[in-house]
């Protein structure tokens, strides 16, 4: 008689019946042929409706693993091939999945203060969108996004960046990584240049799609003309209104530069990142390559992972009009990644003026907060030792150290005080000893007791 615990059921009696005996079949516990107890048996000696049992049988008959013969009762099934599994109460598989380190002050990347997010006003949206637009959540979205969505973007890039665009030309994704899947399949395999130093997941992740990258070297100004023509490339993929890691603004000269060497190649293109052009904190945001473009040789890529928060996963690329027509002609079949909710929630986020009364919050309280991190730092004593490299854009400036020691004994003697920081010299791409000392301060979510704390650390790691 088959006997099962019927204490602590999750769910459904006739599915835990149902995988009981399934268990049962697979470990080997229920040989090929042995006749299982009759409905009104099982249901009697365990306190339960026939009619679970005949569920719980009827899914086993369906998926193969039992049979019945009429007035005999129910048997369990030879299966050829079948393969038997040690029957456990716990399974634990070795799967290795790399555990995040843990600091008690991480400088190397941006965060976001959860203060800092406009909750209140998100949650209002939210259930507007909710109460107000259900057939249209119920909708399959366009490939490209829904088109309130692209027409807010188009209405911010117009006011914000200076840029004319059909909100047919953008496309929405869930992050920049499946846009950049949608690019490589839009231009085929070609050669792509990255800035040196530049962004490591960058290369992986082009890496992982079969592309072939190159390293072309910078200047003070950015990536140059020179370094794009020595990679032989077709494709460059740059930052050039703030060049993360060194901050680099590309001056209008040098972009001219860049278009033109576009232009005189067959089918090169550029793809500008711009992943944090809202966090200009001082003067005018410099135009777009895409805006002074005329040969409709540039990708604009933009993300709100910057500007709101890394967790809402949304980004979107603006496409050269043959390009959009192209993404449509090939792709249309794809459907858009970021769900309807996000998108019209969004929508209506930046439509209804709340997403630039964010950003220009947000820019004052950077503003302020780059000064008291620098206040710290200075009061520190720490600036005798050092020198500091701004840019008037980002949410980052550089740290040169006055040290004999190298950048990797000092990131390890801070690692050791629970301080997480990373080199300049850790973004080249290819061998060298470039640009030693130079440290990266993200201070989006670093107060002024912890750059306090960290200075103190980094004084005590140049003595």
């Amino acid at each position: 008689m088959l006997t099962y615990d019927f204490e602590k059921i999750d769910g459904p009696i006739y599915l835990y019946i149902y995988q009981c005996i399934k268990d049962d079949i697979l470990s080997g516990v229920l040989k090929p042929g042995e006749k299982l107890p009759s409905k009104r048996s099982f249901a009697n000696n365990n306190g339960i409706s026939t009619i679970t049992i005949q569920n719980a049988y009827d899914q086993l008959i369906s998926e193969g693993y039992i049979y019945t013969r009429p007035k005999k009762g129910y048997y369990v099934a030879r299966i050829e091939g079948l393969q038997r599994i040690p029957k456990q109460k716990d399974v634990h598989y070795d799967i290795e999945i790399p555990k995040k380190k843990e600091f008690r002050y991480d400088i190397s990347s941006n965060g976001i203060n959860s203060d800092n997010f406009p909750f209140s006003v998100w949650t209002k949206i939210s259930r507007d969108v909710m109460s107000n637009r259900k057939e249209d959540l119920m909708e399959i979205s366009p490939t490209s996004g829904v088109l309130c969505l692209r027409q807010a973007i188009a209405d911010h890039l117009k006011s914000f960046r200076g840029m004319l665009v059909d909100p047919d030309q953008i496309v929405v994704g869930a992050g920049t990584e499946y846009l950049y899947g949608v690019i490589i399949q839009l231009l085929g395999q070609k050669v792509y240049a990255i800035e040196n130093p530049g962004y490591k997941k960058l290369t992986m992740i082009y890496g992982q799609r079969g592309i072939d990258c190159r390293y072309a070297v910078m200047d003070d100004d950015g990536v140059t003309v020179p370094g794009l023509e020595e990679t032989g490339a077709d494709v460059a993929h740059i930052c050039p209104n703030h060049h993360f890691p060194t901050g680099i603004t590309m001056p209008a000269s040098r972009r001219y530069e860049i278009l033109a060497w576009a232009k005189a190649g067959e089918g090169r293109y550029i793809i500008e990142d711009d992943y944090d052009s809202e966090f200009r904190l001082e003067g005018k945001p410099i135009p777009t390559l895409f805006s002074i473009d005329g040969s409709e040789k540039v990708i604009y890529m933009n993300t709100f992972s910057k500007s709101l928060s890394p967790t809402i996963r949304i980004s979107y690329m603006v496409l050269p009009v043959h390009l959009a027509n192209l993404f449509y002609r090939e792709m249309s079949f794809y459907s858009c990644t970021v769900s309807n909710f996000e998108q019209y929630t969004l929508a209506q986020f930046i439509s209804q003026g709340y997403f630039e009364k964010h950003i220009n919050r947000m820019r004052l309280y950077y503003i302020r907060q780059r000064k008291r991190i620098l206040k710290a730092l200075k009061a520190s004593g720490l600036i005798e030792k050092c020198g500091i490299r701004e840019n008037g854009s980002g949410l980052h400036f550089l740290l040169k150290l006055d040290t004999s020691k190298s950048d990797q004994e000092v990131e390890a003697e801070l690692e050791e005080e629970g301080i997480k920081i990373r080199a300049l010299s850790d973004y080249y791409l290819t061998e060298g000893d470039n640009r030693q000392h130079y440290f990266i301060v993200n201070y989006s979510d670093l107060t002024e007791d912890d750059m306090e704390k960290v200075a103190g650390a980094l004084f005590r790691v140049l003595q």
